[in-house]
């Protein structure tokens, strides 16, 4: 007689979704230099290498949710799995700028296919609250382990230099982690039943999809082009797509297929300010790495490695302050929110005082980014319960679904517009007084955008259960 798979085992193979696609976002992060260099690219096409995974995972993130109901969520998974390893490869054997920012576009496409399999198949397999609890906890923790080692490595192999470029590794990393997990998926994954009853959204996927690309690709594109025209009409354009898709949402509330998002969920208030909390604070997150590991390389000249050291103690402040968090919350609600985002404030003014010299002290620098850590791992963790909590338990799926949409596009729309600013700034002044220069614009919009967040911290009610209607 066979012995049953262990739960926490499966946990184990479901969870390496999540830490392919977080370690994919943030080894990407320190790792733009060696990139840019790589595909002989300009600063725009290396914000795109960024902005396009993003852009695919927001667009089809509800749709692989349902994918997984539609055709069973082991075959979803599986399929995903290789096709983000096939889409790994072809950025790391990418040449020009055109070829990686396709195939991350397509990598973000497949991570949106992936990822909300997993998160589904432990409700399936914890259906004890306390049990449920652990396994979501155990997953959280593997995508925040995933964002510091993702720092790390993100700054060690573009040093590698073993038959290929480094900065290709950063990619190819992903095909033997992910060959480990398709094949332990399919031995010891058992399928779920499908449900048919609902039909794609195809058109609200092409509307949100083509209005998100003609909205942030001019942000990141016009200023290095002088903003040519047709800049100024896509994000005119995005704003009619993005009425058209609204307006698409509301009728198939009443005549099917199934929307993509329910704009019944923009009738809580309290739901519409959490979400512009997390559209400033998300538009702040990866552009302050952008910013810094530019900063760092070439203006500062500090190795790609030793960048990486860096920001793992950065991670390490952001993984003990989630933790801490996770117990304060409950007791203090917005309260730790609030003073994360003033921890963080008061680290970037910081970082504003120090960071003017290529000669600063390492003992200096990492206590600030460790504060800064801290900071972020205070408000990131608990954000998404502050944001969904008035919502009733029927629409916690979709609201869940959109939160995640809106956070990865506020991510994509921080590195068109902050980082823009950055590079627009700096248009090709290489000395360190230049790389200053634009870094305090940057970090001072960061700032101001953190303050737009604790502004919206305030308006929201203050402990998890209250609401305001």
């Amino acid at each position: 007689m066979n012995k049953p798979i262990s739960r926490w085992f499966l946990l184990i193979i479901l969870s390496s979704s999540v830490f392919l696609s977080v370690i994919d976002i943030f080894i990407v992060n320190v790792a733009i230099p060696s990139i840019k260099r790589g595909i002989h690219g300009s600063d725009s096409d290396i914000q795109l290498v960024i902005v396009l995974y993003l852009l695919g995972y927001a667009a089809f993130l509800i749709t692989g949710g349902r994918a997984g109901d539609h055709y069973g969520k082991k075959n979803v998974f599986i399929v995903s799995m290789l096709l983000f390893i096939v889409t790994s490869c072809l950025c790391g054997f990418s040449q020009t700028p055109w070829q990686i920012n396709t195939s991350r576009f397509l990598q973000g496409i497949s991570a949106a296919f992936m990822i909300p399999q997993g998160i589904t198949y432990i409700q399936v397999l914890f259906p004890l609250h306390n049990d449920r609890i652990q396994a979501l906890g155990i997953y959280g923790s593997v995508a925040g382990t995933a964002s510091v080692i993702g720092q790390f490595l993100g700054g060690l192999l573009p040093d590698v230099h073993f038959l290929l470029d480094g900065w290709r590794l950063i990619f190819l990393i992903n095909l033997p982690l992910g060959l480990v997990a398709v094949i332990l998926a399919a031995i010891f994954l058992k399928d779920t039943k499908t449900i048919k009853k609902s039909r794609f959204d195809h058109s609200g996927v092409g509307l949100l999809t083509v209005a998100l690309i003609a909205l942030i690709y001019p942000l990141v594109r016009g200023p290095e082009l002088h903003w040519p025209w047709w800049s100024s009409a896509s994000i005119g354009m995005s704003h009619i797509l993005l009425y058209l898709f609204i307006v698409n949402q509301r009728r198939k509330l009443h005549t099917g297929p199934e929307p993509l998002v329910d704009v019944r969920l923009f009738s809580f208030k309290d739901f519409n300010i959490g979400l512009c909390a997390v559209l400033f604070y998300f538009m702040v997150q990866d552009t302050y790495f952008v910013i810094n590991v530019v900063l760092f390389q070439n203006g500062f000249g500090i190795s790609s490695s030793e960048t990486g050291i860096f920001f793992v103690f950065q991670g390490v402040g952001y993984v003990v302050a989630s933790l801490l968090s996770l117990r304060l919350v409950p007791r203090y609600g917005k309260r730790v929110l609030q003073v994360g985002v003033f921890i963080m404030i008061g680290s970037l003014l910081f970082h504003l005082l120090f960071f003017n010299s290529g000669n600063i002290s390492r003992y200096l620098l990492l206590p600030i980014l460790f504060i800064y850590g801290t900071g972020c791992g205070s408000v990131l963790p608990s954000l998404l319960t502050m944001a969904l909590k008035s919502i009733p338990t029927h629409f916690a799926g979709a609201a869940s679904g959109t939160f995640s949409t809106v956070q990865q596009t506020a991510i994509a729309l921080g590195i068109g517009i902050v980082g823009g600013v950055f590079f627009f700034k700096l248009a090709g002044n290489t000395s360190l007084a230049g790389y200053v220069s634009a870094y305090r614009l940057a970090t001072g919009i960061n700032i101001f955008l953190l303050g737009v967040v604790s502004l919206f911290l305030y308006l929201l009610p203050g402990k998890p259960g209250e609401s305001r209607h």
